[in-house]
């Protein structure tokens, strides 16, 4: 088996996941009723046009990434700052307490060579040679496009502890991972961290790297708190009651990154539309909002740019405060106004 898929659900992972309120029937469930609308008459239809339906679904060049400042990152003057690397991958530096949430860096976001799924962005797996100590790894899921071998491999001597939904544990232990670095969450599930409060939280999604282990491990968020921030990370999922819960339970937050982009009919209700995207920031009591899981992979129909030009009009619509950096960009959470829309200068 290849590495790359991580490890397999045994029996006696499957009892331990099964003490969870949120696995039912032999595996985990959404808090609503969740399906997706592909069957074996449109799959063909999808595929054939997934590799060969491709004008303006990648950018016409390689978007560039801003080098890795580490004096400037480290050195964050009282205010916490992040830094994006596309699609979902954040670095978070609160106060001197360094974050990385789902830090998917590879260049290709499939496990088969012949169905690759190719980066926008050249050479990013090299900057995780550049980073400081992690404190905390984050994963909000383990799907390819999340959680992957090939970044896990670079940063194994540089992390120092390992959060993630329950099953997740599995794949870093096959990859090396001391168990003892690791600690899986259920939703809900709250832990203090260098004096910040992490949460995880519920999403409309669904998990697992292969057909046999599908839901065999959880999907979520992360509500992150310190004394002076708050911020929301969305992780995957669809549109539901859940986002008013958060905002209910946790909020409000300062900083939002939100899921909006990968989009279809046909697995509507496991990510999010735009106008969704944007109601779902309102809801939780975001501030400041910023749209992620794009700009990194197609792994859908639309525009490459569709996720991002459409978030901002309906943001602009409902009063939504917002803002995109560019890619490797720091932002200071004091400073999170950036609105130059660098895509433009991209076909």
């Amino acid at each position: 088996m290849k590495k790359e898929f991580g490890g397999k659900i045994t029996k006696k992972i499957k009892v331990e996941l099964s003490q969870s309120p949120n696995w039912k029937k032999k595996r985990f469930r959404n808090l609503v009723e969740t399906k997706m609308e592909i069957n074996l008459f449109n799959l063909p239809h999808l595929l054939s046009q997934q590799f060969l339906k491709i004008n303006g679904r990648f950018p016409s060049q390689s978007l560039p990434v801003l080098k890795f400042d580490s004096t400037r990152f480290l050195n964050s003057n009282n205010t916490s700052n992040f830094i994006w690397y596309g699609h979902s991958t954040v670095l978070l530096n609160i106060h001197g307490t360094i974050i990385f949430i789902d830090p998917m860096m590879s260049f290709n976001a499939s496990p088969v060579a012949s169905f690759s799924i190719k980066r926008f962005s050249d050479d990013i797996l090299d900057v995780l040679d550049e980073l400081p100590t992690i404190d905390l790894l984050l994963f909000s899921h383990d799907h390819y496009d999340h959680l992957d071998f090939e970044s896990i491999k670079k940063l194994i001597d540089k992390v120092k502890n390992y959060w993630v939904p329950l099953g997740v544990k599995r794949h870093l232990i096959k990859w090396n991972v001391s168990s003892e670095k690791i600690k899986e969450f259920d939703w809900w599930g709250q832990c203090i961290f260098n004096c910040i409060e992490f949460t995880f939280t519920p999403s409309r999604h669904s998990g697992g790297r292969r057909i046999i282990d599908k839901d065999k491990s959880l999907w979520g968020g992360w509500s992150i708190k310190s004394s002076k921030e708050t911020f929301y990370f969305s992780g995957d999922g669809g549109y539901g009651h859940h986002f008013e819960e958060i905002g209910d339970k946790l909020g409000p937050f300062d900083f939002g990154f939100i899921e909006c982009g990968q989009y279809n009919k046909l697995w509507s209700q496991i990510h999010m539309f735009p106008h969704e995207a944007v109601q779902a920031a309102l809801d939780v009591k975001v501030k400041t909002v910023m749209p992620v899981h794009w700009a990194g992979f197609s792994l859908s129909l639309h525009h490459w740019k569709s996720p991002v030009k459409k978030f901002i009009k309906y943001a602009e619509e409902r009063g939504c405060e917002w803002t995109v950096p560019a890619l490797g960009d720091i932002v200071s959470l004091k400073d999170s106004d950036k609105r130059i829309r660098w895509w433009d200068k991209y076909d």
